[in-house]
């Protein structure tokens, strides 16, 4: 029998490989589908490319490729059977078959046993061979099938129980010298000794200092007053007060660099009267918890409509996401997505295009993962989606919470990218919007268009209706503050919808507003109208701010957002009768003399480096110190932000006095780029992305060294039949679809009017508009909390809750974070 398999398997055996260091072995999800190995026909894995592929799918792998030998996984899941005394039976009897592979299922793993099979199957005869089976296949492929069992699953996170088994006892714990120097911590009202900030506060365990933590990159944290201290008095071992219960605390050592254990903490805490069995864990908002108090019923009830008898629902359109570790804001997105007919034609309605047409590695192509074939009751888990689309960004490749509004915009820019030369369905979410800048002194203006995917309604709390509620409970809070008491019950702010509508019209000051008919510096008013009306119209209420502290914070407030919206009050109208034009010219550009010839100019190096710590590359970091003129940390972080998207976020800085040849103002492309050289073909993609002709993309990045802003600029300001025949001849180069697109890149460019030729596609109709979802968040920040979201379909409203789909008893509409509009017909 041994010679049998081993002579059957030698045609197959140059195709058969060990997975190397690097390689990942896709054991856990189909490539295709959201089967893995717990799913009725269990999973395949290419023993030469190691993707995992569904039964439904594995023909077209082999058809495709030639590879014939796969490896079948198939796991047996079973309730845990129970004796008399409860007992129940092993976990796992077969443990050495999927050692990495982790768990994918909702409910509760500890009730149910697993029994993992697996075997070689031989296509296209589907011949199976069980494994183990040492004694009789050829070494090479015991050894590669032994590496595919054990090699970690391609997605499988890192669980928290083994950060918490890292955490050692300091070496500090058991010597801890503690000061006698009378200090007392009152239970609550505590802010940092030097900054008076009141979150992020850790207590010094050898002379009692209460100063806050780090700062950090998303805006949370605080001054570093705790490390500064310790850089003063060597005092290494403290301890966060906020987490502090009768379980223990958190407790970080300095002079260890890492979180660590204090098995005597209880005793170091009472040398400052803290008590441990009378401290309670504080709530999100960082409030202690009072178990006699009754308080209003939370946001996260609301929300998620909390005992309240929901009618689950499944079937096509009724899938559920599952939370993967903080990426509801992921599930949420592409729900209401797929609720879109233009999303489900492109994505759904070509599936069969799409699985033909994909590349040899399914893995990475975007079209294949977000159009995932398998619609399952218990939900499915989009692990590959999830690493596509959010590689090489900074935030949505962690495992930490993100902004959904964020998020969103980013799928957008992602199919962009990927539909051009197709029909691209996020065209249902663009349209412009009319700028209107009058200078306040000559009272002439100046209208532009750009190019926009959702409106911000500000929130104007001074507009709610219950304001003197909300001034008393200020009052008592203050009071509650300064006597070291408990907070009283929060109070919600209700503002109209109008009011934001209101404040969203509304004139604004420009900044820095230079004036083409004064040719100086003067005061400046915008306004905002809509050029154009989308399809879909998205809605985003700002309820995230920041502090004084720089730490994001979510304000508390509800709206009441109708189910119908009329907006065509708001179409742009375009230079009225009596209106005079701001003359058509272009600020100078002042460079200092002495910069001229310098190869390193002035930037604060000490602000530099608290942002390359924060884990951004350090000519970026340069760029945002310079060119907000070494106004401190804080201001080059917010710079960072508005421009890490950019293709040129991590270049080294360049300034126009050391280009050569330098940026030219001019509209002639002459001194611009050289003639003779291409522009970046991920800038070309972008801009034929947006309906632009290539030829003259290539000519407006020429024009303006390649800024793509600019170059927006030009080419609404340059009508395509200027184009000189040296670009022209450059129309025959191939582009490249590796091209990134951000929806926001061109947020202050200029649009013609005339959209017929040159403008970006728009599909404008009238502005009335019907409510059919909204995404909410529950939590103080977007960096913590949870996403669900709520669709109308069939009449009905419906609740997403990560894996969980059920119909909506009482949609909390006024408690939504971003809402989405579609058009109504005319008719």
């Amino acid at each position: 029998m041994a010679a049998d398999l081993g002579e059957l398997l030698v045609p197959y055996m140059p195709t058969i490989r060990v997975p190397r260091t690097g390689d990942r072995v896709f054991k856990s999800e189909c490539a295709f589908s959201f089967d893995s190995p717990e799913s009725e026909g269990g999973l395949y894995v290419c023993m030469n490319t190691f993707l995992g592929f569904g039964r439904e799918h594995v023909e077209r792998h082999y058809r495709k490729t030639g590879q014939s030998v796969y490896m079948h996984l198939k796991r047996h899941v079973k309730e845990k059977a129970t004796g008399a005394a409860g007992g129940a039976i092993p976990r796992r009897r077969n443990g050495k078959v999927f050692l990495d592979l982790e768990l994918n299922r909702d409910f509760n793993g500890e009730d149910y046993e697993y029994e993992d099979e697996a075997k070689l199957v031989i296509f296209p005869d589907h011949f199976e061979i069980p494994l183990p089976n040492i004694e009789e296949l050829p070494a090479l492929v015991t050894i590669a099938c032994d590496a595919v069992l054990n090699a970690p699953s391609a997605y499988k996170k890192q669980e928290l129980e083994s950060w918490e088994e890292e955490i050692q006892v300091s070496r500090h714990a058991r010597s801890l010298r503690q000061l006698d120097n009378g200090v007392r911590i009152p239970p609550s009202g505590w802010k940092c000794q030097k900054c008076e900030l009141r979150e992020n506060l850790w207590l010094n365990l050898t002379d009692g200092a209460v100063l806050c933590g780090k700062w950090f990159f998303d805006g949370s944290g605080g001054n570093g007053h705790a490390l500064e201290h310790y850089r003063e008095t060597n005092h290494p071992l403290t301890v966060k007060l906020d987490t502090i219960t009768p379980d223990g605390a958190d407790v970080y050592s300095f002079e260890e660099e890492e979180a660590v254990l204090d098995p005597h903490i209880s005793e170091h805490l009472s040398h400052f009267g803290i008590d441990m069995l009378q401290m309670q864990k504080r709530t999100e908002n960082g409030h202690h918890t009072d178990n006699n108090s009754r308080p209003r019923v939370s946001e996260w009830e609301v929300i998620q409509e909390s005992g309240m008898k929901l009618k689950a629902v499944f079937g096509s359109g009724y899938t559920g996401i599952k939370n993967l570790g903080n990426s509801c804001y992921l599930g949420t997105v592409l729900q209401v997505l797929f609720s879109i007919p233009d999303f489900q034609r492109m994505y759904v309605g070509n599936l069969q295009r799409i699985y033909d047409y994909s590349p040899l590695d399914p893995t990475q192509d975007f079209a294949t993962q977000i159009s995932g074939s398998k619609r399952q009751q218990k939900g499915v888990s989009p692990r590959m989606l999830k690493s596509l689309v959010s590689r090489g960004h900074p935030e949505f490749s962690s495992n930490r919470q993100q902004d959904a509004h964020e998020f969103l915009l980013h799928i957008i820019n992602l199919v962009e990218r990927n539909s051009a030369g197709s029909e691209n369905p996020s065209d249902v979410f663009r349209f412009l919007v009319e700028e209107r800048v009058q200078c306040c002194q000559t009272r002439r203006v100046r209208y532009t268009q750009r190019v926009d995917y959702c409106i911000q309604l500000p929130a104007p709390i001074e507009a709610a209706t219950n304001r003197e509620e909300l001034l008393a409970y200020e009052a008592k809070r203050k009071e509650a503050e300064e006597n070291m008491r408990a907070p009283p019950e929060p109070v919600r702010a209700r503002i109209p919808f109008t009011a934001c509508l209101q404040a969203f019209t509304e004139p604004e000051n420009v900044p820095d507003f230079w004036s083409s008919a004064l040719q100086a510096k003067s005061a400046g008013v915008k306004t905002s109208r809509f050029a154009s009306f989308p399809e879909y119209l998205i809605v985003q209420v700002k309820k995230f701010t920041f502090g004084v502290d720089w730490v994001p914070k979510k304000l508390d407030l509800a709206i009441e957002v109708p189910d119908f919206l009329d907006l065509n009050r708001l179409r742009a109208t375009g230079l009225q009768a009596g209106e005079e034009e701001l003359p058509d010219l272009m600020p100078p550009i002042v460079l200092p003399e002495d910069t001229r010839g310098t190869t390193s100019p002035e930037i604060d190096e000490a602000a530099v480096m608290q942002l390359a710590e924060m884990g951004f590359p350090l000519e970026a970091c340069r760029k945002a110190v310079y060119y907000t003129g070494n106004m401190g940390p804080e201001m080059a972080f917010n710079w960072i932000i508005a421009h890490m998207e950019e293709p040129d976020f991590a270049e080294p800085l360049l300034l126009p006095s050391m280009m050569d040849p330098g940026p030219s103002t001019s509209d002639s492309p002459v001194g611009a780029a050289p003639l003779g050289t291409s522009p970046p073909e991920e800038s070309i993609a972008i801009l034929t992305s947006m309906g632009f002709p290539r030829n003259h993309s290539i000519q407006a990045l020429k024009a303006t060294n390649n800024n793509l802003e600019r170059a927006l600029d030009w080419i609404f300001t340059h009508p395509e039949e200027e184009e000189s025949d040296a670009v022209s001849d450059m129309a025959n180069t191939e582009p490249n679809d590796n091209a990134f697109y951000n929806a926001n890149s061109h947020s202050d460019s200029t649009l013609s009017p005339d959209r017929d030729t040159t403008g970006p596609r728009v599909k404008d109709g009238p502005g009335r508009y019907e409510l059919f979802a909204f995404i909410s968040h529950m939590g103080a920040s977007t960096m913590s909390g949870h996403y669900v979201c709520h669709i109308k379909k069939e009449g009905r409203w419906v609740v997403y809750n990560d894996h969980k789909v059920c119909l909506s008893e009482r949609p909390p509409k006024d408690l939504g974070y971003v809402y989405f509009y579609h058009r109504l017909s005319s008719s």
